[in-house]
């Protein structure tokens, strides 16, 4: 059943509330078996709306709306779904009567203006609000279908489970199953390259590559009547991928690199220390974040000025001073001292350029040295992003000591 999810109201548009529903939803609806076609937005104006409606139904079976069921002027998506199917709005006096009742009991003060939540088109299925006291509806009409949810995410969610999953359920013609891949190591365009002789004239499963920070992911999909069989074809499917690029994959299940570092670190009783400068901690809370890594994770040191380096690591101030703190030199002398100090198997240490400016042409924004000392060697790895603001650096930064670690122990 192709779908599209039509999410409604101007304060969208604005950025005033991040859409979490169409996220939402999708997941709902992928479980489900329902492919979602498209996500669109539209601000609180009849003719707009009605227009994607036109456009929505063009490829769509179903159109799944949130938002713009209330008692005010602007509550306009019930109004225009009826005008859109022809179907003229009634009052359901049962809705009228649940909805004075709510009002007495809440000891709110009703206006008439209110009854409007009352009016539906005349052949919908009225679907109740256990959250909030906007009822959405479903309407079937000329082989397509219109389901109005509320727009707060705590009203949608709930009317969704209530009545639109078990209503879906009997009517699905398969199963959507998925499985994510993560990989490290390999650029994304890379990735593609080696996975080409399963992309190229795929039909099902389908493969997906997509990048973020640090890494790269891939999503295999398939839809098959029951979910063993969907299943089994993506399992089969990630057998194959595993034989062209296993040595970069590191999770099979969506599984987050510090999770797979930090688990493999506990397992192998590697203890680990860190020391940080221009991630301020960061890497820390990374590592940190995973539960019983206190049983190898013996301490993490932001050392930020020249004084601290030198102080709490033994940094010499003529290496500071003629290489400066931002350097492949200076980062070896941190990890270096951390062991001295600490013994931890891995001593991991960073400096470079946070930004959101260049310290000078030769250290730009984005720059940083990782120092790993590991078996008795100790040595330096340049990292570089060309910049994208202070907070993606320090990220950045952070998941490459992360990368380095999993390079050693994997």
């Amino acid at each position: 059943m192709k779908t599209a999810i039509l999410t409604v109201g101007t304060e969208l548009l604005f950025g005033q509330i991040i859409n979490t529903n169409a996220a939402y939803l999708s997941e709902q609806l992928q479980s489900l078996g329902v492919d979602v076609m498209y996500h669109y937005t539209v601000g609180d104006n009849p003719c707009r709306l009605r227009d994607m409606l036109d456009i929505a139904y063009k490829d769509c079976d179903m159109v799944i709306t949130t938002g713009g069921l209330g008692p005010t002027q602007d509550d306009i998506t019930k109004e225009i779904i009826a005008e859109y199917f022809g179907e003229e709005l009634i009052e359901f006096s049962e809705q009228t009567g649940l909805l004075k009742s709510h009002f007495e009991k809440s000891k709110y003060k009703w206006t008439e203006n209110n009854l409007k939540q009352a009016f539906f088109p005349k052949t919908a299925v009225i679907l109740s609000n256990s959250a909030g006291t906007a009822p959405g509806f479903l309407l079937e009409k000329n082989g397509k279908i219109a389901v109005a949810l509320p727009g707060p995410p705590i009203e949608m969610k709930a009317m969704f489970s209530k009545h639109i999953i078990p209503y879906l359920e009997k009517k699905r013609d398969g199963v959507i199953y998925y499985r994510i891949i993560r990989t490290t190591n390999i650029g994304e365009a890379a990735l593609e390259t080696a996975l080409l002789p399963l992309i190229d004239g795929q039909t099902d499963p389908t493969v997906a590559t997509y990048a973020k920070e640090g890494e790269c992911s891939l999503r295999i999909t398939s839809k098959r009547p029951t979910y063993e069989e969907a299943e089994a074809a993506c399992l089969d499917m990630t057998a194959r991928i595993r034989e062209l690029i296993g040595e970069y994959i590191y999770s099979e299940d969506n599984e987050n690199l510090i999770d797979i570092v930090g688990r493999i670190l506990i397992e192998k009783n590697i203890s680990i220390s860190c020391c940080e400068s221009c991630t301020g901690g960061l890497f820390a809370k990374m590592l940190t974040d995973v539960a019983g890594i206190s049983k190898v994770f013996d301490r993490g040191i932001v050392t930020y000025s020249y004084r601290a380096k030198e102080e709490e690591l033994g940094v010499k101030r003529e290496t500071l001073s003629q290489y400066t703190a931002e350097s492949r030199e200076v980062a070896i002398e941190m990890a270096e001292g951390l062991f001295s100090k600490t013994g931890s198997d891995i001593c991991i240490s960073v400096t470079g350029v946070a930004g959101p400016e260049d310290l000078s042409p030769d250290k730009p924004a984005g720059l940083a040295y990782i120092g790993i000392s590991y078996k008795g060697e100790t040595r330096a790895v340049e990292v570089f992003r060309k910049s994208k603001g202070r907070e993606y650096n320090r990220t950045f930064f952070a998941i490459r000591m992360i990368n380095e670690i999993y390079k050693l122990i994997k």
